[in-house]
């Protein structure tokens, strides 16, 4: 016999995007479920995290995920992504709990077209360069004055800690063959990375079409996280260098979360995203609720969608 089961939460029951942790990291433990929480056993006993609390759950190495534990987060419109050691390589992510498309179709339209693609960019480097005016420079000239300012932003903070910094240099491959502040720059990116991701698919869009990125399957995550790290990731990395933690990975990210928390992080990208895509009048149109849409409709060529679940083949 075939069990139904229990109907799928509705998005108006969950916690919002912006109103969840940013992201938790667990590695070498079991992942279960028990009620509407997740588990994490290790030796050292269970804990209990609220589903509908997290925005992204990081599965480290020697993590073993129960299917009811999916299912949960799945269910609790939770992003889950698993990654490598210390969370610094990127395997893969579950369910998106947009329901709409409409920044998807957003993004697909301006990432298409030159002119927007552009503009998008330009707006991009924009927010980084708040007195600079770069409404006329060119995608060449907009790279040089970043690859110039991230050269300034890491002598600054290796002058304000003392941390000595050379060059950003790092081994996939081999995460603890990297010096202090290199290890801490990587764990801190690949934190923001999974945040960012998890806000992206969240909001329906995207993550492999980029602006500024292109030809990779999360470019535009790594569009939208270029746009915290002088302000987040590189001082926190400088700042754990300096302390000389035993943990780098685990102090970087303790400290990042703290941050994400403090600066709203989640509430942030969100914004930055629809501001980047859409139109003024289109944000102001756009509904506070619009992710809980779950209306399906039929493109038409004459321009007007019109609904979906109707039959349109007339009296026979």
């Amino acid at each position: 016999m075939t069990s139904i089961g229990k109907r799928p939460t509705q998005p108006r029951e969950l916690a919002r995007a912006v109103d969840r942790i940013s992201f938790l990291y667990l590695e070498r433990c079991v992942v279960n479920r028990d009620s509407n929480a997740i588990t994490a056993t290790d030796e050292r006993g269970t804990v209990h995290i609220p589903a509908s609390s997290v925005g992204v759950l990081l599965l480290g190495p020697g993590t073993t995920v129960t299917h009811q534990a999916i299912t949960l987060m799945s269910d609790s419109g939770s992003t889950v992504v698993w990654v490598g050691e210390q969370g610094v390589r990127y395997y893969a992510h579950g369910v998106s709990p947009a329901r709409s498309s409409r920044l998807a179709e957003s993004q697909a339209e301006a990432v298409t077209n030159r002119r927007s693609r552009l503009r998008v960019a330009r707006a991009m480097y924009e927010m980084r360069f708040p007195s600079e005016d770069v409404s006329e420079l060119t995608m060449q000239q907009l790279r040089g004055r970043e690859g110039a300012r991230i050269r300034r932003v890491y002598r600054r903070q290796s002058e304000r800690t003392g941390v000595p910094w050379s060059k950003r240099n790092y081994d996939t491959e081999d995460w603890e063959a990297g010096d202090p502040v290199n290890q801490a720059l990587s764990a801190a990116n690949s934190a923001l990375y999974g945040v960012v991701h998890s806000v992206i698919v969240a909001l329906g869009c995207s993550p492999a079409l980029g602006f500024v990125h292109t030809g990779h399957h999360r470019s535009f995550v790594y569009d939208i996280a270029d746009l915290y790290k002088a302000e987040l990731t590189i001082p926190i990395a400088f700042d754990v260098a300096a302390e000389t933690a035993m943990d780098v990975g685990g102090e970087t990210r303790r400290l990042l979360r703290d941050a994400f928390y403090g600066g709203k992080l989640l509430a942030r990208c969100a914004a930055d995203i629809q501001r980047l895509l859409l139109s003024p009048a289109e944000r102001d149109e756009l509904p506070e609720d619009y992710l809980e849409f779950d209306v399906i409709s039929l493109w038409d060529e004459r321009g007007d969608d019109v609904q979906g679940g109707t039959s349109y083949g007339g009296a026979s």
